[in-house]
């Protein structure tokens, strides 16, 4: 696995989806407006070759 690769596995609505810096993310419905920033609940980051997952204590929403 290259070491620059980040990414996070978030929940988004009912299901988990995969984002990244600048990733656009469909999801089912969801309070707000079009184009309205929403935080979601991180279930696993991948740092290269760290990988932190929810249960590991991530606090921070993404």
């Amino acid at each position: 696995m290259s070491k620059n690769v980040v990414y996070a596995i978030v929940k988004a609505g009912g299901r988990q989806e995969k984002v990244s810096v600048g990733s656009v993310v469909v999801v089912d419905k969801m309070d707000g407006q079009a184009g309205d920033t929403v935080e979601l609940d991180p279930i696993m980051l991948v740092d290269g070759d760290k990988v932190t997952t929810a249960a590991d204590g991530i606090s921070a929403k993404v």
